[in-house]
């Protein structure tokens, strides 16, 4: 059985390097002025936003694993099916932004964002399974309201996205802002807990 120090320390590892990985793809913009940086602008916006995506899913993902007393082998394939849609949020920016939020890529990267809101979910249930119905995971998510209507945000934007990509932008950036409020369920059952 792994111990989950060293799931964390992987997770973490990984998540460093698509961070790395997001901040290379910037280009350097052709010029020596401020004004230059206006053709790079598009790929900071971008960025900025998967940077704040990436932010969340760490500080979620790392509050969830304090909830985890043993590791199984359901929890490890839930947890790198969660870090494969995070890897591809890189891609997904830097075309987004190349591509200045044109339909395609912002629809892609919205997938990307659905896919990666389901592997949470499923290795938030593999959790749960492996501690059991009264698990300190299951009493804090409760019924789980951000994470049920993130995923219909998400589905809606994808959607919306043919009409609009600045649509689903505002949606994307919606579910960020409902998650960037700190959640402090889990904090609280554990403080409760001890």
């Amino acid at each position: 059985m792994m111990s989950k120090n060293r799931l964390e320390a992987f997770s973490d590892g990984v998540l460093a390097i698509v961070i790395t990985i997001m901040v290379l793809e910037f280009h350097i913009p052709n010029g020596t002025t401020f004004s230059s940086l206006k053709q790079i602008t598009p790929d900071f916006l971008s960025y900025v936003l998967s940077f704040f995506y990436l932010a969340i899913y760490w500080n979620n993902h790392h509050h969830m694993l304090h909830t985890c007393k043993r590791v199984t082998g359901p929890i490890l394939w839930g947890n790198l099916h969660l870090l494969f849609w995070l890897s591809l949020i890189p891609f997904a920016t830097a075309w987004m932004g190349e591509a200045h939020f044109s339909k395609q890529p912002t629809t892609l990267y919205g997938v990307i964002l659905l896919m990666a809101g389901f592997a949470y979910w499923l290795l938030q249930g593999q959790i749960i399974a492996s501690q059991g119905k009264d698990s300190l995971l299951k009493k804090a998510i409760g019924n789980d309201w951000k994470g049920k209507s993130s995923q219909v945000i998400y589905l809606a934007a994808v959607l919306l996205c043919q009409l609009s990509p600045w649509i689903a932008l505002g949606l994307y950036l919606l579910v960020a802002i409902m998650w960037v409020i700190p959640d402090t369920r889990i904090e609280r059952m554990m403080h409760s807990d001890s």
